[in-house]
């Protein structure tokens, strides 16, 4: 935890005097743990000079921000139109169900983290999902289970 803190210390000092510093130092913390610790918000808002209720609200009111540490890999199912046209609501019901976890949550053993995403880009292959930093399209509920299988062996 330490080192942790020692390592937001050093993102917030290389943001602080930045003019719109918040998203960025926010980017950058999650960027480097992985989520951003609810214990730093204070130390964020007093370099900025703003109200931990301010830190609280963008990091809540960004779907891409996470306040726990995700699992090992990290499963984007994307939810914008194209991909519900294409069928993502059977994709994502079939993945919870797999997984036995809702969005926003990880598995018991802490491999696989589910979150929605709101377009990757990719709707002329939908639906589409992002595994780790990895897109796939066109995906099955099958091919979601085998890539899903294939992290979990890797890892």
């Amino acid at each position: 935890m330490h080192d942790q803190m020692a390592r937001i210390k050093s993102h917030i000092e290389s943001h602080q005097h930045m003019a719109g510093a918040l998203l960025p130092l926010l980017h950058a913390i999650q960027d480097d743990l992985g989520y951003i610790p609810e214990e730093c918000y204070g130390n964020i808002a007093k370099a900025l000079n703003l109200s931990v209720a301010e830190v609280h609200g963008v990091v809540s009111f960004y779907h891409h921000f996470r306040t726990h540490p995700p699992g090992k890999h990290v499963l984007q199912v994307c939810r914008a139109e194209s991909c519900q046209a294409m069928g993502c609501n059977a994709l994502e019901s079939h993945v919870k169900s797999t997984l036995g976890i809702d969005y926003h949550e990880t598995t018991s053993d802490g491999s696989i983290t589910l979150e929605p995403v709101y377009c990757l880009g990719n709707c002329a292959c939908s639906p589409a999902i992002m595994l780790d930093d990895e897109i796939y399209g066109r995906v099955s509920p099958q091919q979601v289970e085998q890539l899903l299988a294939n992290a979990r062996r890797a890892s």
